[in-house]
């Protein structure tokens, strides 16, 4: 349970996750800075609204964080949908979905992902859906 890939290299763990604490350790320790550049450019090419730009990079320095631990780990890796959203279901599937098509954009396997949703009725329905 940590961000700090060369550490995952190092001690090898079947499976690994990325969650808010982990990725802010990762934002903010210098070696990931072109990562969080990377999502800033990629989300400035992509959303003109300045609330979703955030929302984007944040999503998408969470999936190449998660790519570079992926190709570490021979399990899984997992994310988590934002625990603003555990109320909304379909704001749920739509962040789910999201997450999903940027890994699947950085070319890491469906099969490889688990989404993390939030257990509250909302979240049992949209891991329902999906």
């Amino acid at each position: 349970d940590t961000g700090d890939i060369e550490a995952i290299r190092k001690l090898q763990p079947e499976d690994a996750t990325t969650n808010p604490s982990l990725l802010l350790k990762a934002a903010e320790t210098p070696a990931y800075q072109p990562y969080l550049t990377e999502a800033w450019d990629y989300a400035k090419a992509n959303e003109s609204d300045a609330e979703k730009q955030l929302a984007l990079a944040c999503d998408y320095f969470a999936v190449v964080i998660g790519k570079e631990i992926a190709n570490s780990v021979p399990g899984y890796i997992s994310t988590e949908v934002d625990a603003r959203l555990s109320f909304d279901t379909e704001a749920t599937i739509a962040k789910a979905k999201t997450l999903l098509n940027l890994y699947e954009a950085q070319g890491v396997s469906k099969d490889k992902i688990l989404i993390k949703i939030a257990s509250t009725w909302e979240g049992i329905k949209a891991a329902e859906a999906l």
